[in-house]
């Protein structure tokens, strides 16, 4: 039995029986955050009150009164628990709208703001205010600035401003340091996003799996999509759809040898897909992206995992999207992620694509083992 499930064993047999029965004591025991705000609890020998989630030492269970509202909790005459402070937010509340506050400041600021400023002016360390900022977000304070200044750029390119001036609105203070990551940043050379793509060749070419059609297109720099569906027009519009002003050009012999190994690989997982990808996405977006094509043949992840494998615990809403946003099926494979119990959840291609490549890829794995057996 683990650990926590023993230690709430013992905690609930030792309570007095009006302790014992009641169901919010078990919530104190397992340090609730749920329960917050619905009941409060003060402890006689220590002369505090607390919220159910006080992380504080377990008080003993004789010693303690629940409390239904704050109110109650204070009229014991007892002092509010320094360390969760239970008059006022929660922790976890504190540290949203600290992060909430940082964020703006990092948008509203000219220069990208150090992380020891944007750590005083929380009132926190820096190790401290780092930690709880990518717990938040996703993202380190710095790559959070990077990709608001990204998205600054690409607003001011859109919006028409020369490549000059969005640089310098976006913040950053020479062009040299914009130059330095802007194909990374926009897939392409700042003119040419600011043309809106135009005269970006994208060639494609459409094949046929067991699955339905697919279509594979590339840029000068890599693989840029590789698509699932039941019409392979459809699937051409889809295309003409993200890259709205770039040429698109057909296929020939060569880059139709390309789309026979995406189909190979759709077909026999075991055969494995190496190819050069252009992703375009936000920072968050390609680290859950990288995170997916570690992830073996054959094998599953959840949702929470790959937040945990990434240093955002909390961010398992923002995976889930960052796994309906990625545009190259298989090849970046995020029907690999399932939920936390065993659901397949959604995917941009269907879910019954997603049940049929899990079972290839598991039964080539299971072959796999058998041979080295």
């Amino acid at each position: 039995m683990p650990a926590m499930f023993i230690t709430l064993a013992k905690n609930l047999k030792s309570a007095p029986p009006q302790i014992a029965d009641d169901p919010r004591w078990a919530r104190i025991v397992a340090r609730d955050k749920s329960a917050d705000g619905a009941f409060w609890y003060s402890v006689a020998t220590t002369g505090v009150y607390c919220r159910p989630s006080c992380p504080s030492r377990r008080a003993n269970p004789k010693n303690v009164q629940l409390h239904g509202t704050l109110d109650q909790a204070r009229t014991t005459g007892f002092r509010p628990c320094r360390r969760c402070n239970p008059d006022g937010p929660s922790l976890e509340a504190g540290n949203a709208a600290m992060v909430a506050d940082a964020c703006r400041r990092i948008e509203q600021s000219e220069e990208e703001p150090s992380l020891a400023e944007l750590a005083d002016a929380a009132g926190r360390s820096a190790g401290y205010f780092h930690r709880t900022f990518k717990a938040a977000t996703g993202l380190t304070p710095k790559d959070y600035a990077a990709a608001h200044r990204a998205a600054r750029v690409r607003q001011g390119l859109e919006d028409g401003a020369s490549v000059t001036t969005a640089i310098y609105d976006a913040g950053f203070n020479s062009s040299g340091r914009f130059y330095e990551k802007s194909t990374g940043m926009l897939g392409m050379t700042p003119t040419r996003y600011r043309a809106g793509g135009a005269d970006e060749e994208i060639r494609f070419a459409v094949g046929e799996t067991s699955l339905g059609a697919i279509l594979v297109a590339s840029s000068q720099k890599g693989v840029a999509s590789i698509l699932l569906g039941d019409d392979p027009d459809a699937l051409v519009r889809d295309l003409q759809d993200r890259f709205p002003r770039a040429r698109l050009i057909g296929g020939d012999s060569d880059y139709e040898a390309l789309v026979a190994r995406v189909v190979g690989f759709v077909e026999v997982p075991a055969l494995g897909l190496d190819l050069p990808l252009d992703v375009r996405g936000t920072a968050f977006q390609q680290r859950v992206w990288q995170a997916l094509q570690d992830i073996p043949v054959g094998r599953t992840v959840s949702y929470a995992e790959i937040a945990q494998r990434i240093g955002a615990p909390k961010a398992t809403r923002a995976i889930a999207a960052a796994c309906a946003a990625n545009n190259h099926a298989v090849a970046i494979p995020c029907h690999r992620v399932i939920r936390r119990d065993g659901a397949l959840s959604g995917y941009a291609w269907g879910v019954e694509r997603k049940r049929a490549l899990l079972e290839r890829e598991a039964a080539s794995d299971n072959a796999n083992r058998s041979i080295r057996a």
